[in-house]
């Protein structure tokens, strides 16, 4: 089935954002220095992932452009309202903005990359699960030591990435028929790139370096695909 690699995936993300609920009690400045290393780690991620992009004017093109869309659909305060939304469901959540806050980071983190589009492409096309599977096993740690930090809402990401990655998988099992393998190669390192780039966002926001509106620039994913088809006609 084309949705297994997928299920699993999100199977694994629960377990570990389950377990992470257990360890919330850890002293606040243990969970500041691993926040830290997380956040490094993930700069590292993305850093490797926006060097996959082979023309960084699209890239560049793509974020202004999603940029401009994001803030004009308020695409962050709509995520932010969500979770408070979700976060006053639970009664142990004291803090709706966490809740938000995991969310979205849990999200991109597992939604982005290049593991995400390749497993699910390999899911649908070959019916090949094993690179999400893969991508699972490093999702359920990264989850368990995100929920200690940033709580309930990390588990919810798995409803985007069952959607995303689903979506990807049952589109892969007709793609043949309309992307041709090299514009389809093209696209993926793009997507990857463009994806590296929120990724090292992220990190910088959990650094607290800066405050980036990382959900403005979500649409930017959708943007450099179709950015991308202009250049080749190009």
């Amino acid at each position: 089935m084309a949705l297994t690699g997928t299920l699993i995936n999100g199977l694994l993300i629960v377990i570990g954002s389950l377990l992470g609920l257990f360890f919330t009690r850890i002293p606040e400045r243990y969970k500041e220095t691993v926040m830290h290393g997380i956040g490094l780690a993930v700069f590292l991620i993305g850093l490797q992932m926006a060097m996959k992009s082979g023309e960084i004017i699209i890239v560049l093109l793509s974020l202004l452009s999603g940029a401009v869309v994001g803030e004009l659909l308020r695409i962050e305060e709509a995520l932010n309202r969500f979770g408070t939304w979700i976060g006053s469901k639970f009664r142990n959540s004291n803090d709706n903005i966490s809740v938000s806050q995991g969310f979205v980071t849990a999200t991109l983190i597992f939604c982005i990359g290049a593991m995400a589009i390749i497993g699910a492409l390999d899911s649908g096309i070959r019916g090949d699960h094993s690179v999400l599977i893969t991508k699972g096993v490093i999702d359920g740690f990264t989850a368990l030591v995100l929920t200690t930090t940033l709580g309930i809402g990390v588990i919810l990401s798995i409803i985007p990435l069952i959607i995303y990655q689903g979506a990807i998988a049952l589109f892969a099992t007709q793609i043949d028929r309309w992307i041709p393998e090299t514009l389809l190669n093209g696209i993926i390192n793009e997507v990857t790139a463009v994806g590296g780039l929120l990724i090292i966002a992220i990190a910088l926001n959990m650094l607290k370096i800066t405050k980036i509106r990382i959900g403005n620039l979500l649409p930017s994913i959708i943007t450099v695909v179709i950015i991308y088809y202009l250049y080749t006609l190009l």
